[in-house]
Parts: structure tokens; C-alpha cells; sequence
């Protein structure tokens, strides 16, 4: 579409073409398993160590397992259009990319803006877990030191020199920080195995009963109004704490443990062959995770009864450690703190990652200043890579925590539905491209995507909704202001046309 329609699709050749613009160039330095790898670090996280005992508590009970599988499902159904969209268009921006190829330029900002939600309030929440970490870590060690001091205004030490440190290995090269990420994954994939092999001698079968709890009027999940779920508001269920409705509402919320998968798609630009690597890195490490989820979600609930798990009065939230201090085995909690503080360095780093790069492809179709698009000696975008380190570290060093799960969620959930759309239109409207992966039972499995994302969306609380309506409008008008009249694409003027059925790249975008 020509002009400054809403709706000017960008061609794949066109966004193909971009990457070879020397000033904003990036290396092809990534295999499958450096992929595979970023995966398994940035989803092995604060989801694990953290949300998993607690939403049994809360929410869910024994079933909380059953919870990760159905998440698990729906992140499966996205991953599979993930891939065939990052085999097919392998160019930095992941959903953004991909929806500018689709929907058009106005969905496609839309939805990168919706990344930032994802990927920087992500990833200043977890460095402020990081540096509570820190400090646990530390007074086990006998080091009794403080990471946050200050009165009044609070300054979280801890957070700034994690993301000060991580800002510095992705200016080096997403190469040293793939080396770096895998020995750390390492240490902590060995820890959440302990957990899982020690952790087995000590449940008991009749943690298990019942399986899935009688539902309760209340409880620490049982809110109303605008704090209860968005389908408890509008079928008048009220509250979702245990039953069926907590099993499902608890689904909703550890969806946060598998957030991370979709960062694999937007390095497809810096892999050597996208085409077969990047499949396999999402599906691969998706795949991996599950796995120990589950098998981790299964021991904790069968070593101690699921009312102990809850959230305490004074607001203390239980974490696998909680188990094994409860059985008496203090030296594991503090070999998984330590395992704890090595998942959430390197979430923390393959989510600024990640968030590096939606804003780079951003700024090279001119959505955001064209100077930020700029690559270092390095070959990564050094200027957005600082300022993202900046904002991330200013935010994580003095503005508290807080329930930010929910927010995430709800973003990335939305960023499935159009990924998930996209793949229909792109079959559709442009059948004859070379798809190195393609999804299976199209359009049958896309669509299964959408309708699982939508139910967990609706799982979610009204008052995360109103907020994330919010967000959204902030970025309609930074759009309208900036975005629409700076767009490289709506300057060029031109429509594209449908190249004759190679893919060629340098051509003029073709539609």
C-alpha cells in the first residue's frame, strides 16, 4: 500500500534487503545451539525458582503441574508459528518484523511498543529478584551487606551493577554473551536437576490429595471486582482460588515461567542459518523446559502439603527453598539461592537482548530515530544496547518491585495472537516464499494458538487489563506524533511489487 496508509505492509525481500545496509549491519555469529541455549537461560528463571511453590499455594494446589502443561501447550502452538515465520523472514524485530510483513505499519508498531512492556519492565523486575538474591546469598555466605540503602529514596546497588555488567557483554558481542549465558545455564539447569533427584526422596503421596483442591470462596487468590480475573467479571464466577477455575487461572499466571522462547526469533538476523537454526532453538529449548517444569512442579507439591506453599500474612512468598527448609534440608536452599541468582543473570541479559533488537529493526524503518540503528565495531547495535542499560538500570535501582508478572503476560500473550494471525495471512498472501519450517495442520494449529492465548488473556485480572489499555494508548500517540511521519517506508512512496518467484535480495519492495 502506498502513501501513509495505517496499513503499508513492508515486503520480506524489502526487510531482507535492510540487513545488508552496511551502517546497520549485524554479524551472523549464532548456531542452533547458542539458540537453543538463549532459550533454556532466559526461560529458566524468576518463574521457576519463585512463581512455581507460590501459585500452588495461592492458586492451584497439587494441580499447578497440570497448569504448566497447558501453558505449556499454548507457548507450543506459538513456538511453531514463531518458527516458521523467523525460518521465513529471518530479520531482527521477531513479532514487530513479522507484523509489519502482515498486518501493516500501525500494527506492527502496535506491537513492538507492546515488546517494550514485555522485555524492559521484564527485565528491570527480575534484576531488583536478582539483587534480593544477591543479598540472601551473600548472608549465607556470612556477608551481611544490604543491596538496596538509602532513606527516602531507595537505591538498589545490586540491580545497577548486574545491568551495568550484562550492558557491557551485549555491547562485546551477542557471540561472548552466548558463551557466557551457556556456562551459567549450566549451573543452573544442574541446580533445578538437584532439586528434582534430591527433592524426590522426600514426597509424600498424600501431599498429592487432593489433586485438584475444592474451590474456595476465599483465600489468597480470591479477589473481586477489578482484581478478580477478567472471565470471573463477566461470568460472575467470583474469585478463582483452587477447582477447576484456579488449575485454569493458574495457568494464566505461570505462563511467565515459559516467557522468553519468542527472544530466540528476534536474533534470526545474527544466525548463520536461520532457515534450520532458528526452529530448532525455539522448539528446542521450549521442549527442554517443559520437561524440568514439570518434573520440578510434581516433587515440590509432593514433599510438603500445598497450604504450606501459600503466601504469608507478612506478604513472604514461598520459593523452592521453602520445601527443603521445611524438610529439614537447609544446605539445598542454599545451593538453589545460589542456582537462583545464576538463572536470573542470564534472564536479565537475553531479555535486554531481546529488547535490543525489536527496538533496532524499530528504528531502522524509521519508527524511532534512524541514528539508534547504527551497529558498533562489534557488530551489535551499541547506542540502543546503552540506553536500554541505562533505562533498565535506573528503573530497576529506584523504583520498587512489584507484581509485574501479570503486565508481562499480557503483552507477550498479545504478541502470540497476531504471530499466530500472521502466519494465516502470510500463507495466503504469500504462498510461493521459501519457508525453512513450516507448522503442521495449518490452519488448524494457528488457530488452536489464538484461541489458547485469548483464554489465558481472559484468565488474567481486569485491573492488568486496564493497565495494559493504557500502555497501548501511550504508544497510539507517540505513533501519531512521531512514528507515521518519520516512517521510512511512508516516505519512499511507492507500493511494492510481487517479485516473479525468487527471492532476490537488494530488490525494491515488492508486495
Amino acid at each position: 500500500m502506498p502513501g501513509n496508509g495505517l496499513w503499508r505492509t513492508k515486503s520480506i525481500e524489502q526487510s531482507i534487503a535492510d540487513t545488508d545496509e552496511p551502517g546497520t549491519k549485524l554479524r551472523k555469529d549464532l548456531t542452533a545451539w547458542d539458540l537453543t541455549v538463549f532459550g533454556v537461560a532466559v526461560v529458566i528463571g524468576a518463574g521457576i525458582f519463585t512463581l512455581t511453590a507460590s501459585t500452588a499455594g495461592n492458586i492451584a494446589g497439587p494441580s499447578v503441574s497440570l497448569s504448566f502443561v497447558l501453558a505449556a501447550i499454548a507457548c507450543a502452538l506459538a513456538a511453531l508459528c514463531y518458527a516458521e515465520f523467523a525460518s521465513t523472514v529471518p530479520v531482527a524485530g521477531s513479532a514487530y518484523t513479522f507484523s509489519y510483513a502482515t498486518f501493516g505499519e500501525f500494527a506492527a508498531w502496535i506491537i513492538g511498543w507492546d515488546l517494550v512492556l514485555e522485555f524492559a519492565v521484564g527485565s528491570a523486575a527480575v534484576a531488583k529478584g536478582w539483587s534480593a538474591y544477591l543479598q540472601t546469598t551473600l548472608g549465607l555466605l556470612g556477608i551481611d551487606v544490604k543491596t538496596e540503602v538509602g532513606d527516602g529514596i531507595k537505591f538498589d546497588w545490586g540491580a545497577v551493577l548486574l545491568v551495568a555488567v550484562l550492558t557491557v557483554l551485549l555491547v562485546v558481542g551477542t557471540k561472548l554473551s552466548s558463551r557466557v549465558s551457556a556456562v551459567i545455564t549450566a549451573i543452573k539447569v544442574a541446580v533445578v536437576l538437584l532439586v528434582i533427584v534430591l527433592g524426590i526422596s522426600y514426597i509424600k503421596a498424600e501431599n498429592y490429595t487432593p489433586f485438584i483442591p475444592p474451590a474456595a470462596e476465599s483465600g489468597p487468590a480470591a479477589h473481586t471486582g477489578i482484581e478478580q480475573s477478567l472471565f470471573s467479571l463477566i461470568t460472575g464466577y467470583s474469585g478463582s482460588t483452587y477447582g477447576v477455575l484456579g488449575m485454569l487461572a493458574a495457568a494464566s499466571i505461570v505462563f511467565f515461567a515459559f516467557i522468553g522462547f519468542d527472544v530466540v526469533a528476534t536474533t534470526a538476523e545474527e544466525t548463520k542459518n536461520p532457515q534450520k537454526a532458528v526452529p530448532r532453538g525455539i522448539l528446542g529449548s521450549l521442549a527442554i523446559v517443559t520437561v524440568l517444569y514439570v518434573a520440578v512442579t510434581l516433587v515440590i507439591t509432593g514433599m510438603v502439603p500445598y497450604t504450606k506453599l501459600a503466601t504469608q500474612p507478612d506478604g513472604t512468598r514461598a520459593t523452592l527453598a521453602s520445601a527443603f527448609a521445611d524438610n529439614g534440608v537447609d544446605w539445598a536452599a542454599t545451593v538453589i539461592s545460589v542456582g537462583a541468582l545464576a538463572g536470573l543473570t542470564t534472564v536479565v541479559m537475553v531479555l535486554m537482548l531481546g529488547q535490543s533488537r525489536v527496538l533496532f529493526a524499530m528504528s531502522r524503518d524509521g519508527l524511532l530515530p534512524r541514528g539508534l540503528a547504527k551497529t558498533g565495531s562489534h557488530g551489535t547495535p551499541t547506542r540502543i544496547t546503552i540506553i536500554i542499560g541505562v533505562l533498565v538500570a535506573v528503573a530497576a535501582g529506584f523504583f520498587p518491585a512489584g507484581k509485574l508478572e501479570e503486565m508481562v503476560n499480557v503483552g507477550t500473550l498479545f504478541a502470540f495472537i497476531l504471530v499466530s494471525a500472521g502466519v494465516l495471512v502470510l500463507r495466503k498472501t504469500r504462498p510461493e516464499l521459501e519457508r525453512g519450517f513450516k507448522v503442521p495442520l495449518v490452519p488448524l494449529v494457528p488457530i488452536l494458538a489464538i484461541l489458547a492465548c485469548l483464554w489465558l488473556m481472559l484468565n488474567l485480572t481486569a485491573l492488568t487489563w486496564v493497565r495494559f489499555l493504557a500502555w497501548m494508548a501511550l504508544g497510539v500517540v507517540v505513533y501519531f506524533v512521531y512514528s507515521r511521519r518519520n516512517s521510512v517506508l511512508g516516505k519512499t512512496g511507492h507500493a511494492p511489487v510481487k517479485p516473479e518467484p525468487v527471492i532476490k535480495h537488494g530488490e525494491e519492495p515488492g508486495l
